[in-house]
C-alpha cells in the first residue's frame, strides 16, 4: 500500500507553522508517522471522499482522525464538517475542530454538525504540543473506533 492509503490522522490545516507544530507533536511523542496534511478544505474533501487527485485512492482507506481547522481557503472547515457527518461512509471518522476561533457560534454550529471535540488553539508552543498530544493520545490509542 502506498503512504496515501495508510493515513491515520488528516490533519486540514491552511496555516504551516500550525500545521508543522502538530506534525512535530505527533512524532515527538511517536504517536504516528502516518499523517497527511492538506492546506484547504476542498482537498481535504477530495481525499476523504477519493476525488481529483485523490481518485485511485483505495476506497477502504479512512483516516482514524481527521483535525480540522475552520478557518480554510476554498471550502470552509464547517463546510467540511457538514460534508463528513453527511455520508455515511465518513461520519464515524471522528473529527476534532482545532482552531483559533473562541465565537459561541462557531462551537454551536460545530456540535450541531457532528463534531467529537472543539478545541481552540493555545497560542504558547508548548501547550500547543501538550494539547495536540493529548488529542493524539486520546483519540489514537485510548478511543475504540467501529
Amino acid at each position: 500500500m502506498d503512504e496515501i492509503n495508510q493515513v491515520e490522522i488528516l490533519i486540514v490545516e491552511d496555516n504551516p507553522s500550525d500545521a508543522e507544530m502538530a506534525l512535530r507533536a505527533f512524532k515527538k511523542n511517536n504517536l504516528t508517522n502516518k499523517i497527511l496534511v492538506v492546506e484547504d478544505g476542498e482537498e481535504a474533501l477530495d481525499y476523504l471522499f477519493k476525488k481529483g487527485q485523490y481518485a485511485t485512492k483505495n476506497k477502504d482507506s479512512r483516516p482514524k482522525i481527521i483535525l480540522l481547522d475552520l478557518k480554510l481557503p476554498k471550502i470552509n472547515g464547517l463546510e467540511v464538517l457538514k460534508e463528513i457527518k453527511s455520508h455515511p461512509e465518513t461520519k464515524i471518522i471522528p473529527v476534532i475542530v482545532l482552531t483559533s476561533s473562541k465565537e459561541e457560534s462557531d462551537i454551536i454550529e460545530s456540535y450541531q454538525l457532528g463534531v467529537n471535540s472543539y478545541i481552540v488553539k493555545p497560542v504558547d508552543f508548548e501547550k500547543f504540543v501538550e494539547a495536540v498530544r493529548d488529542l493524539g493520545f486520546y483519540w489514537l490509542l485510548l478511543n475504540q473506533l467501529p
